[in-house]
């Protein structure tokens, strides 16, 4: 695990964005412009373009097992689009990324928090600066004005989080097969013995206008099957719940001795 503090020029920023999504472009790169965060623009990988070449990195049964819910072409594409931009990390002599999907809103105090999470970059293996969920927090530490917290329910949401290189490197090979939607396969730290927290309150939050493919109103496929289908995803979610209550017990973070400030 990488130890020490780190500053913005040690990262590298990566914004996600596909190219025919001119508009989110825009808006993302003015709000980075008037952060002064210079930044990398990494090409989407299309799903639907390219789904029978990522269908062979895939299961889609287990896909549908774990997620009670088919393996559709945007899901493929965001996965292989965030592991791709992990493969730029590796690469690169960046010792960590901050990793952008294009509907981030950025809140005054981004910076702050972004400075705050870099300046204790040893108490993390990644951090999420939002979230679609995150239920069940452990305060790990109080940084200031904020709360480093680790989740015994479910964290999801990858618009906006950094990563270490050497994390990145250490579980991008495992996380092929695809068989989940990324946050929900990141969530599985139990599985990755890795450290996945949020710095909250969130400087951030995600807003698609409710326009996403994957998690908006505007692709009718979204539509999950009725229940009954999905009992077993409902049993996997219950059982990680005791899978992350004790991971998080064994490495002394369900219950903190103490918190650092």
């Amino acid at each position: 695990m990488s130890l020490g503090p780190l500053t913005r020029a040690d990262i590298g920023i990566w914004l996600i964005n596909l190219p025919r999504d001119i508009d989110r472009r825009a808006r993302m790169e003015a709000q980075l412009a008037a952060l002064g965060l210079n930044h990398t623009l990494f090409p989407a990988i299309d799903g639907r373009a390219e789904e029978a070449r990522l269908m062979q990195r895939a299961d889609a049964g287990a896909y549908a097992r774990n997620m009670g819910a088919p393996l559709l072409p945007g899901k493929l594409g965001v996965y292989a689009s965030h592991l791709a931009v992990w493969d730029a990390l590796i690469a690169s002599p960046n010792r960590a990324a901050l990793i952008l999907e294009d509907d981030v809103v950025f809140h005054e105090d981004f910076l702050e928090a972004l400075d705050t999470a870099l300046a204790h970059a040893d108490l993390w293996d990644l951090v999420r600066f939002n979230c679609i969920r995150a239920k069940l927090p452990v305060t790990q530490a109080r940084l200031g004005c904020y709360r480093l917290n680790a989740y015994v329910g479910p964290f999801t949401g990858n618009a906006c989080y950094l990563i270490h290189r050497d994390v990145a490197a250490r579980l991008a090979p495992r996380l092929w097969p695809q068989t989940r939607a990324l946050d929900h396969e990141l969530n599985r730290f139990f599985l990755h013995d890795y450290r996945q927290l949020g710095l909250e309150p969130w400087a951030s939050h995600p807003d698609d206008g409710g326009t996403s493919t994957i998690t908006g109103t505007g692709f009718a496929l979204v539509k999950k099957p009725h229940w009954t289908s999905r009992l077993p995803h409902y049993r996997l979610k219950a059982a990680n719940y005791l899978r992350r209550a004790f991971w998080l017990l064994k490495r002394g973070m369900l219950f903190p001795k103490r918190n650092v400030s």
